[in-house]
């Protein structure tokens, strides 16, 4: 029966595990808990291929449990209850370890059908998900457990893992394997820190590469070719998603050309150039805003332009937003101004109008009080001191002048007009 190569080349001990040396390295706070033999319940959070299955099964191993496998996208509350059904009777004489993956498949109810067992002890939950557990394992499941971050493997971790399964695969296929310059290391970054992606990627070189006697040539081309996008972390409902828009608009606001466009790149690459589109929209106005108030009509331009062309075209307006908008200068006034009188607003202040401000349809004859309106075209300098906010946040102030060249220049010209009016 044909068994993948990732499989085959599973660690068997902490020791193989490669990348994740922060909880599993000498002294690091699981491998100690594993070398222990007292295994709390554990939510394992990161992304996948990245050695949470595979810890799973040493713990099991090393601690002689009885150890079952669920994924909650396919299982039901039904297989929770198979399991606790051989509770205390020989096929499981020492508790039961309960792999749960992709656990926040799992709805509230199916998530509370564990909770006695994993209680009293007699099943230890080994939970793992690739999303922020904290936003989607119930506060139960959570309370009760210990939270590890399984980080996404660097190229370097990558490479080592890839070098060993072309030594193992040189063995099985008796052939000697020819690495062309980079090729190896192209994959173990294009993995994207998936090493079940790397371990079928060097699967499919050997499966279908072309011998030359005893020599197995690995070019660069079939490198690239069987790593191209698939690896690439973007999936829309995903953390890593959100992380890459964050990122992106962090490196902006941050004002890091080179970060902002590394981000970008990634999330062209992976297909996603409309959400780049709204993000580098949404940074125009929210980070470099009233600095540069001709940046927002700019990117929506660039956005504009990218939206028509495509890729891969689109990149070269998006690449010179990112750029723009990174070394412009910054300005988050306007945005934290409107989120300030919002708050107020949803308080229920300032409900009513000063009379001056309604509507000439209050001045018709029927009225027996005029509107009292000044209109600031007829004096100087097109101002003149009146309220405007209603009675009950009549000296609020909401916007306060960024110390940048553009809001100082505004600020300059009104403290002059209105300095010289009062």
């Amino acid at each position: 029966m044909y068994q993948p190569l990732a499989d085959l080349l599973r660690p068997q001990s902490l020791d193989e595990v490669f990348g994740q040396e922060h909880i599993l390295g000498e002294g690091a706070i699981l491998r100690r808990l594993v070398e222990s033999g007292n295994i709390p319940n554990m939510v394992f959070y990161g992304p996948s291929g990245t050695g949470k299955t595979t810890v799973a099964q040493i713990i099991a191993k090393q601690t002689n449990r009885t150890l079952y496998q669920l994924n909650a996208t396919t299982a039901s509350t039904a297989d929770i209850k198979n399991i606790v059904a051989q509770l205390d009777t020989f096929m499981a004489p020492n508790g039961v370890l309960l792999y749960l993956d992709e656990i926040q498949s799992f709805n509230k109810k199916q998530q509370q059908s564990l909770l006695e067992y994993i209680e009293n002890g007699k099943i230890t939950l080994i939970a793992s998900t690739t999303e922020n557990p904290y936003f989607y394992v119930f506060n139960a499941i959570l309370s009760r457990s210990t939270v590890f971050e399984f980080k996404q493997i660097s190229a370097e971790a990558a490479l080592k893992a890839i070098k060993r399964a072309v030594s193992y695969m040189e063995n099985r296929t008796a052939l000697t394997a020819q690495p062309e310059g980079g090729a190896l290391e192209y994959i173990a970054g294009a993995c994207g820190g998936d090493l079940r992606k790397a371990m079928n990627a060097v699967e499919v070189l050997f499966s279908a590469g072309q011998p030359e006697g005893d020599k197995l040539p690995l070019t660069l081309a079939d490198a690239k070719t069987v790593t191209q996008k698939s690896a690439l972390r973007a999936d829309r409902d995903g953390d890593n998603f959100y992380d890459l828009l964050s990122a992106l608009q962090k490196s902006i606001r941050g004002s890091d050309p080179d970060a902002a466009v590394h981000y970008l790149a990634r999330l062209l690459e992976a297909g996603q150039m409309q959400a780049a589109c709204r993000r580098l929209m949404v940074i125009a106005a929210e980070d470099v805003g009233l600095a540069y108030p001709m940046v927002i009509p700019i990117v929506n331009s660039c956005v504009d332009m990218a939206l028509k062309l495509g890729m891969p075209e689109a990149r070269i307006p998006l690449g010179d937003a990112a750029i723009l908008m990174a070394t412009a200068p910054k300005s988050n006034t306007g945005h934290l101004a409107l989120d300030l009188a919002l708050a107020d607003v949803r308080k229920g202040k300032g409900g009513g109008f000063p009379r001056h401000l309604q509507n000439v349809h209050a001045d018709s004859y029927t009225m027996e009080r005029e509107q009292g309106y000044k209109y600031p075209h007829d004096y100087p300098g097109r101002w003149v001191d009146q309220q405007y906010l209603p009675d009950d946040l009549a000296d609020t102030h909401y916007y306060s002048y960024g110390e940048n060249k553009t809001e100082q220049a505004a600020k300059a010209y009104w403290d002059t007009i209105k300095n010289t009016k009062k």
